[in-house]
């Protein structure tokens, strides 16, 4: 006859199983983006909140005045525009390429730095320059590479074209569809890239502090990610390893019940 397994043992039993569970948890390093990184102290000196121009961006940039005929040697379109043209406003127009050096070959006025402006600065730049050639020109600028990059514990990660480029950190979490309730709304992480050198900018979203950080507002090619919980790094690991788990003590129960 088997004898019963008193009491004490089956407590030891028990201990060593929950032992073996929480051995097979995974450290939040076997998941984690970004690691072991030189995070760049927050900054009161940075004020201001506009995107700048960087090598690379891709411009939009419009010219109308009152006399339209005057306007359109200072625009580049994708088929050329006759003077005396009235389709102007159906030709399509050719963005400007930021090139390495942070310029740009504007029509008449030749090459111009603009890299480190922002878009008023440039606006400003421009009008001065056109004042010459053209009475009260009227200049639209406009990124068209503006975008967002969000991952992690997000709902829809994923690279997100801007049209408005006052966009605020918030806004572009909403884009990804929010935090998964895995997410750690107190460890974001902001990388940036700022003449030439990457920012990796930790961000509280719990703290009302948010709200008035220089970092508040985003960026063209900010990458924003979410760091995942304890509890999603810990069931990254024990979810798909339970069944063999479980299949493994059960064996162990087995045998030194045969044993004794």
């Amino acid at each position: 006859m088997i004898k019963a397994i008193p009491f004490s043992f089956s407590k030891f039993i028990f201990i060593l199983g929950l032992a073996i569970v929480l051995g097979a948890c995974a450290s939040r390093e076997s998941v984690q983006y970004f690691q072991k990184i030189d995070y760049t102290k927050l900054s009161d000196s940075i004020a201001h909140t506009e995107p700048e121009i960087q090598v690379g961006d891709l411009l939009n940039i419009t010219i109308t005045a009152t006399n339209a005929e005057a306007a359109i040697p200072f625009n580049l379109y994708e088929t050329p525009i006759i003077a005396n043209s009235m389709n102007m406003n159906a030709a399509r127009p050719l963005p400007y390429l930021v090139d390495t050096d942070g310029n740009i070959n504007f029509p008449v006025l030749g090459q111009l730095h603009i890299a480190g402006n922002t878009t008023k600065e440039l606006n400003t730049l421009l009008k001065e320059q056109l004042s010459s050639y053209i009475q009260d020109p009227v200049i639209n600028i406009r990124f068209t590479n503006f975008r967002v990059s969000v991952l992690g514990e997000v709902n829809r990660p994923g690279t997100f074209p801007v049209t408005n480029e006052h966009l605020s950190i918030i806004e572009a979490i909403t884009l990804a569809g929010d935090l998964t309730i895995y997410g750690k709304r107190d460890e974001v992480l902001l990388i940036r890239m700022e003449n030439g050198t990457k920012k990796y900018i930790p961000l509280d979203l719990t703290q009302k502090t948010i709200l008035d950080s220089p970092y508040f507002y985003v960026k063209q090619n900010d990458i924003i990610y979410i760091n995942p919980n304890k509890t999603k790094v810990n069931a990254s690991v024990v979810g798909p390893n339970t069944s063999v788990i479980l299949s493994s003590l059960s064996i162990l129960l087995t045998v030194i019940g045969l044993l004794i």
